[in-house]
């Protein structure tokens, strides 16, 4: 007994000294992280002054103490001159270069005034301690985006602004042994914006850089508007801390029993330290990718009259619809019409709680293929209530050339008396030519049900939708459920190299040339393409390659996390552990086809849901990355929710500059839109649903409806090529492809 007892007392001081030594190897390690991450110990940090600007602008500094690509993990920041008195080249504390006598790169830290004011463009006023800090997003196309030097965009406006680099789905290293090696999967991108964060947070705290660690805005485009969207969606979440550690980012440690810590000491004090958002401006964020097969679907689906490219994507559509009723069904969604400002239930009043459902009726909805009910009902008003903000705001439209009914151009003073009602009849008959505020359009603009594209005519028999939307068999029983091992949702062309005025959403990320495609082929998805698939002789191929890359990933990655959950932010909005934004704006072209309008409504609801101030804007006429139109730009939105939810100083949108001279167009180049949109005495605009939606999906084909498609990939976890598919990943399509074999496998390359 007594030697048990030794043994026990041996084992336990054995276990002690382990626990110390890994606690004490813990600390060390972080202690190392912190001091090889602080911006003074950085002998290489560097400062250029834009004299034009008034702004200093950091040399790119590694963002973690361990990278695994150096060129894609760095950071760079800009701050406005005013609140920097100098460069510190010799440590003394006090400024020995300023702006004065700057030339080229100066060596040395910052010494900032923390006294010091600048007033924005929109009469927001704001310190060194106090600024907006904005976080661009690359990630386009969920790729790498290489280090680049971040941009004096936001200067004058009084924000830092924050460019980082991230390692993306084309990315590969050599290991050891000399083999290559695959390693931009998920969340690698969001990993690596999250700890360029932290880095720069942590530097504020320092003093190293001026800024607010309150006040961070991610913005970005296309797969960086999906980045930015989920960075502020999964603030400082859990699951993605082991991603942080992983690369040596600072703020974010394990310790010896397994948990978490997220602080950083400052001055022999802990502080926490967050890698989230306060607000986001999200442009075209190509997210949630989880449901973004059905919601495309379904925009196809309403739209009695699109013309699919075979027969297979049309069934395949058909199904991909009914999943996607089932789905938004079982999510027991509700809206409060006091938020989203539309009385949907039609009692007069704008005060009730309404269920979000779609219901099946083809008798009751011939128009959408039997498709309707209150979630569709509120898609229609957020369509149309974007139509009639555009008409309502067309006195911004600077630069535009106006034409009578007969097709002349008016003259400067005809012009000049426009009222808001000539020009949103005008704007609805199409007679104008647009001028440089009328926005960048990445997609096809204007067009509505009479003029589409050609998408009209389908392949063979139009579908009988009575039978699920294909032919050949009956509907799909999908009985509301969703697979059992998968989670729902929680309860203008001013200036830059893209030649849209939002540009720096490209001018800061230096991967964002890699838009879609892959590599080899630069394919956007073989959109347009009439054969279902080059790389699979047959369906038996298809479909086993679908269910071997989805086990794969339902295996877990090294941490044991499926990806495509960790990139789902309806699995993060107001979940626990994850401490939500103050705002999100999204703004979509209302006819892009990268993504379904559906996903960003989808965020806003369960945003609302959550307490956050959440906005879409579907832009109309917009294609994808659309640039700000009409007045509105990032930097008034900022302005606006810093007023609202900070300083309580409102910021409104300056008056439109009176138009006095008319634009020197030859003739009108905008679309009639009379045919089947209604203006009334009011000025209010109105279509139907199945009008609009053949609107929308005029921009919105892709070779097979959503993401993960046959045939390359876009906005996935791994590039394909021209002769071997991206990693399939939806559980949806699997489930249509197993489900509907009979029917699917008989249109298969047919």
């Amino acid at each position: 007994m007594k030697r048990f007892i030794s043994i026990c007392l041996a084992l336990a001081l054995l276990w002690a000294c382990c626990a110390g030594f890994a606690e004490a190897s813990a600390a060390s390690d972080r202690q190392a992280i912190e001091a090889a991450l602080d911006l003074a110990n950085n002998p290489d940090q560097a400062w250029t002054y834009d004299s034009g600007a008034d702004a200093w602008t950091l040399s790119v500094v590694s963002a973690v103490a361990n990278p695994v690509i150096p060129e894609e993990e760095g950071v760079s920041v800009c701050v406005p001159g005013a609140y920097i008195t100098g460069i510190d080249t010799d440590g003394d504390g006090a400024a020995d270069v300023t702006a004065a006598d700057a030339d080229g790169a100066v060596k040395g830290a910052l010494v900032i005034d923390y006294e010091a004011t600048v007033t924005s463009t929109n009469g927001q006023t704001y310190t060194a301690a106090t600024a907006p800090v904005i976080l661009n997003t690359g990630a386009a196309g969920y790729g790498n985006s290489s280090n680049t030097a971040a941009a004096a965009t936001y200067a004058a406006e009084g924000y830092i602004n924050v460019a980082c680099g991230n390692r993306g789905k084309q990315d590969s290293v050599t290991d050891e042994a000399g083999n290559t090696v695959y390693t931009g999967d998920a969340p690698s991108c969001l990993a690596d914006q999250k700890a360029a964060t932290r880095y720069v947070k942590y530097n504020i705290l320092l003093g190293n850089l001026p800024g607010s660690v309150d006040y961070w805005v991610s913005t970005g485009g296309s797969g960086g508007g999906a980045h930015a969207a989920m960075f502020a969606a999964t603030s400082n979440n859990p699951d993605f801390y082991d991603y942080q550690i992983a690369v040596g980012a600072v703020g974010v440690y394990r310790n010896a029993d397994g948990s978490y810590s997220t602080t950083v000491t400052i001055d022999g004090e802990e502080v926490a330290l967050s890698d989230g958002a306060w607000g986001c401006v999200a442009y075209s964020a190509i997210t949630p990718l989880y449901e973004a097969d059905m919601a495309l679907a379904m925009e196809y689906t309403l739209n009695a009259d699109y013309g699919f490219n075979t027969d297979f994507q049309r069934a395949l559509a058909g199904i991909l619809s009914q999943e996607y009723m089932a789905y938004i069904n079982a999510q027991g969604l509700t809206v409060e019409e006091a938020k989203v400002g539309f009385d949907l239930d039609g009692d007069g009043e704008r005060n009730s709680t309404v269920a979000l459902t779609i219901e099946y009726d083809e008798e009751k909805y011939p128009d959408t293929n039997g498709y309707g009910g209150s979630y569709l009902d509120l898609y229609l008003a957020e369509l149309t209530e974007n139509l009639q903000w555009y008409v309502d705001n067309l006195a911004y439209a600077e630069g535009w050339t106006w034409f009578d009914e007969a097709g002349n151009a008016l003259s400067d003073a005809a012009v000049a008396d426009m009222t808001d009602a000539d020009r949103a009849l005008a704007f609805i008959e199409g007679r104008y030519a647009k001028g440089a505020s009328g926005g960048r359009m990445g997609g096809p603009g204007g067009m509505g049900p009479s003029g589409m594209n050609g998408k009209r005519d389908f392949v063979g028999e139009r579908p009988d939708f009575a039978d699920g939307g294909f032919d050949g068999g009956e509907r799909p029983d999908f009985g509301g459920d969703m697979p059992s091992d998968m989670g729902g949702m929680p309860s203008d062309a001013s200036d830059g190299a893209r030649g849209f005025d939002n540009a720096s959403v490209a001018e800061n990320s230096g991967g964002d040339e890699l838009d879609m495609g892959t590599p080899q082929a630069g394919t956007t998805q073989a959109a347009g393409s009439g054969v279902d698939s080059k790389n699979y002789a047959d369906y038996d191929a298809l479909l086993a390659a679908y269910e071997a890359d989805i086990a794969g990933i339902e295996a877990g990655d090294a941490y044991g996390k499926n990806i495509v959950d960790l990139y789902n932010p309806l699995n993060y909005i107001g979940a626990e552990g994850t401490e939500d934004p103050a705002w999100v704006r999204i703004v979509c072209g209302a006819v892009e086809g990268d993504i379904a309008m559906f996903n960003s409504l989808n965020m806003q609801l369960a945003l609302l849901d959550a307490g956050v101030d959440a906005t879409i804007e579907w832009q109309w006429d917009g294609g994808h990355v659309p640039g700000e139109v009409l007045g509105n730009s990032l930097a008034l939105w900022v302005d606006m929710m810093y007023g609202e939810h900070v300083s309580g100083v409102a910021t409104e949108k300056a008056a439109a500059p009176a138009q006095t001279e008319n634009g020197s167009a030859e003739s009108a180049t905008g679309t009639d839109l009379s045919d089947w949109v209604s203006l009334d005495a009011e000025g209010r605009v109105s279509f139907s649903l199945a009008d609009g939606m053949v609107y929308r999906t005029g921009g919105a084909s892709k070779a097979v409806p959503g993401f993960d498609v046959i045939d390359y990939g876009q906005e996935d976890y791994v590039f394909g090529d021209s002769d071997t598919d991206a990693r399939h990943w939806s559980v949806w399509v699997l489930k249509a492809l197993s489900e509907n074999r009979e029917t699917l496998e008989a249109l298969f390359n047919r």
